[in-house]
Protein backbone atom coordinates (compact mmCIF):
# COMPACT_ATOMS: atom_id res chain seq x y z
CA UNK A 1 0.00 0.00 0.00
CA UNK A 2 1.50 3.45 -0.32
CA UNK A 3 3.95 5.10 2.06
CA UNK A 4 2.10 6.42 4.70
CA UNK A 5 3.47 10.02 6.38
CA UNK A 6 4.94 9.72 9.62
CA UNK A 7 4.14 12.16 12.07
CA UNK A 8 6.30 12.86 15.61
CA UNK A 9 4.73 11.09 18.91
CA UNK A 10 3.53 14.18 20.55
CA UNK A 11 1.82 15.83 17.24
CA UNK A 12 -0.09 12.17 17.21
CA UNK A 13 -0.94 12.13 20.97
CA UNK A 14 -2.28 15.21 20.84
CA UNK A 15 -4.45 14.58 17.37
CA UNK A 16 -5.65 11.30 19.62
CA UNK A 17 -6.81 12.98 22.43
CA UNK A 18 -7.95 16.02 20.84
CA UNK A 19 -10.27 14.07 17.91
CA UNK A 20 -11.53 11.15 19.41
CA UNK A 21 -14.64 12.15 20.91
CA UNK A 22 -18.15 11.39 21.39
CA UNK A 23 -20.09 9.90 17.61
CA UNK A 24 -23.08 11.50 17.20
CA UNK A 25 -25.62 10.20 19.57
CA UNK A 26 -27.32 13.23 20.25
CA UNK A 27 -29.92 15.13 19.00
CA UNK A 28 -29.99 17.85 15.95
CA UNK A 29 -28.92 17.00 12.30
CA UNK A 30 -27.36 18.13 9.24
CA UNK A 31 -30.93 18.57 7.55
CA UNK A 32 -33.70 20.11 9.87
CA UNK A 33 -37.63 18.60 10.29
CA UNK A 34 -38.53 21.39 8.17
CA UNK A 35 -37.26 19.76 5.13
CA UNK A 36 -34.18 21.82 4.17
CA UNK A 37 -31.70 19.93 2.28
CA UNK A 38 -27.90 19.33 3.83
CA UNK A 39 -25.61 19.09 1.55
CA UNK A 40 -21.75 18.68 2.36
CA UNK A 41 -19.47 20.31 -0.11
CA UNK A 42 -15.90 20.37 -0.29
CA UNK A 43 -14.23 17.08 1.96
CA UNK A 44 -12.61 17.80 4.80
CA UNK A 45 -8.83 17.74 5.14
CA UNK A 46 -8.04 15.00 7.68
CA UNK A 47 -5.08 15.06 9.76
CA UNK A 48 -2.41 13.16 9.49
CA UNK A 49 -2.24 10.00 10.61
CA UNK A 50 0.08 9.17 14.29
CA UNK A 51 3.50 7.08 14.15
CA UNK A 52 1.82 3.89 16.08
CA UNK A 53 1.02 1.34 13.14
CA UNK A 54 0.29 -1.58 15.49
CA UNK A 55 -3.07 -3.16 14.23
CA UNK A 56 -4.55 -1.41 17.31
CA UNK A 57 -2.68 2.03 16.21
CA UNK A 58 -4.24 1.85 13.10
CA UNK A 59 -7.38 1.32 14.16
CA UNK A 60 -7.21 4.53 16.17
CA UNK A 61 -5.80 6.49 13.12
CA UNK A 62 -9.22 4.83 11.58
CA UNK A 63 -11.58 5.85 13.76
CA UNK A 64 -9.85 9.51 14.26
CA UNK A 65 -10.21 9.11 9.87
CA UNK A 66 -14.14 8.51 10.18
CA UNK A 67 -14.50 10.68 12.62
CA UNK A 68 -13.11 13.57 9.95
CA UNK A 69 -15.04 11.92 6.77
CA UNK A 70 -18.68 12.61 9.15
CA UNK A 71 -20.55 10.88 6.31
CA UNK A 72 -20.71 8.00 3.92
CA UNK A 73 -22.71 6.29 1.32
CA UNK A 74 -23.68 3.10 3.22
CA UNK A 75 -25.10 -0.66 1.58
CA UNK A 76 -25.89 -2.87 4.47
CA UNK A 77 -27.31 -6.49 5.43
CA UNK A 78 -28.19 -6.10 8.92
CA UNK A 79 -30.11 -9.93 9.33
CA UNK A 80 -33.40 -10.23 7.06
CA UNK A 81 -32.95 -5.94 6.47
CA UNK A 82 -30.81 -4.82 3.87
CA UNK A 83 -30.73 -1.21 2.32
CA UNK A 84 -28.45 1.68 0.69
CA UNK A 85 -28.10 5.90 1.18
CA UNK A 86 -26.18 8.53 2.67
CA UNK A 87 -25.64 8.03 6.65
CA UNK A 88 -24.47 10.92 8.67
CA UNK A 89 -23.04 10.20 11.84
CA UNK A 90 -21.22 13.79 12.57
CA UNK A 91 -21.83 16.61 13.73
CA UNK A 92 -25.62 15.26 13.87
CA UNK A 93 -27.33 12.15 12.78
CA UNK A 94 -29.21 12.16 9.60
CA UNK A 95 -30.53 8.94 7.24
CA UNK A 96 -31.67 7.92 4.42
CA UNK A 97 -32.26 4.56 2.90
CA UNK A 98 -33.73 3.02 0.19
CA UNK A 99 -34.54 -1.11 1.39
CA UNK A 100 -33.74 -3.98 -0.92
CA UNK A 101 -35.70 -6.32 1.19
CA UNK A 102 -39.52 -6.70 2.44
CA UNK A 103 -40.36 -4.02 4.80
CA UNK A 104 -42.98 -2.09 6.50
CA UNK A 105 -41.61 0.91 4.04
CA UNK A 106 -39.79 0.84 0.95
CA UNK A 107 -37.84 4.31 1.93
CA UNK A 108 -36.53 5.61 5.44
CA UNK A 109 -35.58 9.42 6.23
CA UNK A 110 -34.14 9.99 9.91
CA UNK A 111 -33.63 13.94 10.48
CA UNK A 112 -32.77 14.47 14.31
CA UNK A 113 -35.97 13.41 16.13
CA UNK A 114 -37.93 12.82 13.31
CA UNK A 115 -38.57 10.07 11.01
CA UNK A 116 -40.17 9.58 7.54
CA UNK A 117 -41.16 5.80 5.77
CA UNK A 118 -43.32 5.37 2.85
CA UNK A 119 -42.40 7.33 -0.59
CA UNK A 120 -44.05 4.12 -2.18
CA UNK A 121 -46.99 3.35 -4.23
CA UNK A 122 -48.86 1.41 -1.66
CA UNK A 123 -47.84 3.60 1.22
CA UNK A 124 -49.72 6.41 -0.83
CA UNK A 125 -52.78 4.13 -1.76
CA UNK A 126 -52.86 3.61 2.66
CA UNK A 127 -52.60 7.40 3.29
CA UNK A 128 -55.47 8.41 0.45
CA UNK A 129 -52.30 10.01 -1.67
CA UNK A 130 -49.35 11.21 0.51
CA UNK A 131 -46.60 9.43 0.52
CA UNK A 132 -44.92 9.73 3.76
CA UNK A 133 -46.03 9.12 7.53
CA UNK A 134 -44.16 11.39 9.88
CA UNK A 135 -43.68 10.33 13.66
CA UNK A 136 -41.24 11.75 16.40
CA UNK A 137 -39.11 10.03 19.05
CA UNK A 138 -40.37 9.42 22.32
CA UNK A 139 -39.10 11.53 24.87
CA UNK A 140 -36.20 9.87 26.98
CA UNK A 141 -35.72 10.00 30.68
CA UNK A 142 -34.20 13.68 30.41
CA UNK A 143 -36.85 15.29 28.22
CA UNK A 144 -34.80 15.14 25.21
CA UNK A 145 -36.45 13.15 22.23
CA UNK A 146 -34.77 10.13 21.08
CA UNK A 147 -33.43 9.32 17.34
CA UNK A 148 -35.92 7.03 15.47
CA UNK A 149 -34.23 3.87 14.58
CA UNK A 150 -31.27 4.74 16.49
CA UNK A 151 -30.61 0.65 16.69
CA UNK A 152 -30.42 0.88 12.71
CA UNK A 153 -28.29 3.57 12.98
CA UNK A 154 -25.66 2.45 16.07
CA UNK A 155 -25.56 -0.96 13.93
CA UNK A 156 -24.54 1.15 10.73
CA UNK A 157 -22.41 4.01 12.50
CA UNK A 158 -18.52 3.49 11.37
CA UNK A 159 -17.74 5.00 14.28
CA UNK A 160 -18.89 2.74 17.13
CA UNK A 161 -17.59 0.33 15.39
CA UNK A 162 -14.03 1.58 15.64
CA UNK A 163 -14.75 2.51 19.43
CA UNK A 164 -14.92 -1.30 20.22
CA UNK A 165 -12.23 -2.65 17.88
CA UNK A 166 -9.90 0.06 19.64
CA UNK A 167 -11.41 -0.40 23.50
CA UNK A 168 -9.52 -1.43 26.38
CA UNK A 169 -8.95 -5.34 26.48
CA UNK A 170 -9.44 -6.10 22.74
CA UNK A 171 -6.82 -7.34 21.14
CA UNK A 172 -6.97 -6.78 17.11
CA UNK A 173 -4.88 -8.76 14.65
CA UNK A 174 -3.62 -7.89 10.82
CA UNK A 175 -4.80 -10.49 8.55
CA UNK A 176 -3.45 -8.86 4.87
CA UNK A 177 -3.16 -7.24 2.20
CA UNK A 178 -6.64 -7.82 -0.01
CA UNK A 179 -8.45 -6.62 -2.95
CA UNK A 180 -11.64 -4.57 -2.59
CA UNK A 181 -13.26 -2.97 -5.71
CA UNK A 182 -10.15 -2.89 -7.92
CA UNK A 183 -8.47 -1.26 -5.02
CA UNK A 184 -5.76 -2.88 -2.44
CA UNK A 185 -6.69 -2.70 1.57
CA UNK A 186 -5.50 -3.90 4.55
CA UNK A 187 -8.05 -5.98 6.71
CA UNK A 188 -8.08 -6.22 10.36
CA UNK A 189 -9.72 -8.73 12.89
CA UNK A 190 -10.84 -7.90 16.54
CA UNK A 191 -12.43 -11.11 18.31
CA UNK A 192 -15.03 -9.27 21.17
CA UNK A 193 -18.12 -9.73 22.82
CA UNK A 194 -21.84 -7.88 22.65
CA UNK A 195 -21.49 -6.45 26.05
CA UNK A 196 -17.73 -4.79 25.58
CA UNK A 197 -19.04 -3.29 22.12
CA UNK A 198 -21.98 -1.67 23.44
CA UNK A 199 -19.97 -0.74 26.98
CA UNK A 200 -17.32 1.32 24.46
CA UNK A 201 -20.26 3.41 23.20
CA UNK A 202 -20.02 6.05 26.62
CA UNK A 203 -21.45 8.48 24.42
CA UNK A 204 -24.99 6.74 23.85
CA UNK A 205 -27.39 6.70 26.43
CA UNK A 206 -28.18 3.59 28.96
CA UNK A 207 -31.01 2.32 26.62
CA UNK A 208 -29.22 2.71 23.23
CA UNK A 209 -26.55 0.73 24.39
CA UNK A 210 -28.81 -2.00 26.24
CA UNK A 211 -30.29 -2.30 22.62
CA UNK A 212 -27.82 -2.33 20.75
CA UNK A 213 -26.09 -5.19 22.94
CA UNK A 214 -29.54 -6.89 22.39
CA UNK A 215 -29.15 -6.39 18.81
CA UNK A 216 -25.56 -7.99 18.76
CA UNK A 217 -26.40 -10.60 20.68
CA UNK A 218 -29.29 -13.04 19.26
CA UNK A 219 -29.86 -15.43 22.19
CA UNK A 220 -27.05 -14.63 24.53
CA UNK A 221 -24.02 -14.42 22.17
CA UNK A 222 -20.78 -15.29 23.52
CA UNK A 223 -18.28 -13.89 20.65
CA UNK A 224 -18.27 -11.36 18.26
CA UNK A 225 -16.00 -11.08 15.64
CA UNK A 226 -15.30 -7.95 13.75
CA UNK A 227 -13.70 -7.81 10.29
CA UNK A 228 -12.83 -4.12 9.10
CA UNK A 229 -11.08 -3.25 5.95
CA UNK A 230 -9.30 -0.40 5.61
CA UNK A 231 -7.95 2.20 2.47
CA UNK A 232 -5.20 3.72 2.24
CA UNK A 233 -6.10 6.61 4.06
CA UNK A 234 -7.21 4.17 6.58
CA UNK A 235 -11.07 4.97 6.38
CA UNK A 236 -12.97 2.11 7.07
CA UNK A 237 -14.61 0.98 3.77
CA UNK A 238 -16.46 -2.67 4.88
CA UNK A 239 -17.34 -3.63 8.19
CA UNK A 240 -17.99 -7.38 9.07
CA UNK A 241 -19.62 -8.80 12.19
CA UNK A 242 -20.32 -12.47 12.75
CA UNK A 243 -21.48 -13.82 16.27
CA UNK A 244 -23.58 -17.04 17.45
CA UNK A 245 -25.87 -17.56 20.52
CA UNK A 246 -28.06 -19.32 21.60
CA UNK A 247 -30.87 -18.60 19.39
CA UNK A 248 -29.83 -16.57 16.65
CA UNK A 249 -26.73 -15.52 14.33
CA UNK A 250 -24.89 -11.67 14.03
CA UNK A 251 -24.14 -11.99 10.33
CA UNK A 252 -23.79 -8.19 9.45
CA UNK A 253 -22.13 -6.29 6.78
CA UNK A 254 -21.88 -2.65 5.97
CA UNK A 255 -19.59 -1.26 2.70
CA UNK A 256 -18.78 2.72 2.85
CA UNK A 257 -18.21 5.05 -0.14
CA UNK A 258 -18.18 8.62 -0.89
CA UNK A 259 -16.82 9.16 2.21
CA UNK A 260 -16.93 12.92 3.10
CA UNK A 261 -18.23 13.20 -0.59
CA UNK A 262 -21.46 15.73 -1.51
CA UNK A 263 -24.36 13.79 0.17
CA UNK A 264 -27.27 15.32 1.22
CA UNK A 265 -30.62 14.34 3.21
CA UNK A 266 -33.76 15.84 2.91
CA UNK A 267 -37.34 15.41 4.60
CA UNK A 268 -40.11 15.15 2.21
CA UNK A 269 -42.38 18.21 1.43
CA UNK A 270 -45.06 18.29 4.74
CA UNK A 271 -47.58 18.64 2.87
CA UNK A 272 -47.12 14.98 1.56
CA UNK A 273 -46.94 13.43 5.08
CA UNK A 274 -48.97 12.30 7.18
CA UNK A 275 -47.94 13.17 11.15
CA UNK A 276 -48.35 9.84 13.42
CA UNK A 277 -47.16 11.52 16.17
CA UNK A 278 -44.84 9.82 18.52
CA UNK A 279 -43.70 6.16 17.83
CA UNK A 280 -41.18 3.92 19.56
CA UNK A 281 -39.72 1.76 17.02
CA UNK A 282 -39.23 -1.75 17.98
CA UNK A 283 -35.34 -3.62 17.66
CA UNK A 284 -34.11 -4.76 14.70
CA UNK A 285 -35.22 -8.51 13.83
CA UNK A 286 -32.51 -10.80 13.29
Amino acid sequence: MAVRQRLAAAVAASLLAGALTACGGGGGTPSGPSGTPTTASASPTGPAKPTDRSPHGVLLSAQLAMQTARRAKVSYRLGADAGSGPLFWLPKTALQVKRSTPAEAEQLIVVDTVAYQGGDVATAARLGGRHWERFAGPPGPDGHREIPYAGLIDLLNPVEALAAATADGVEAQFVGEEKFEDSAVEHYRVTTDAERYAAAQTQLSQARRDGLRAALAPGGSVSLTLDLWLNDKDQLVKLQRTGTGESGRADDAVLYSELAGSLSVQAPAEADAVDEGTRSVPPLAR
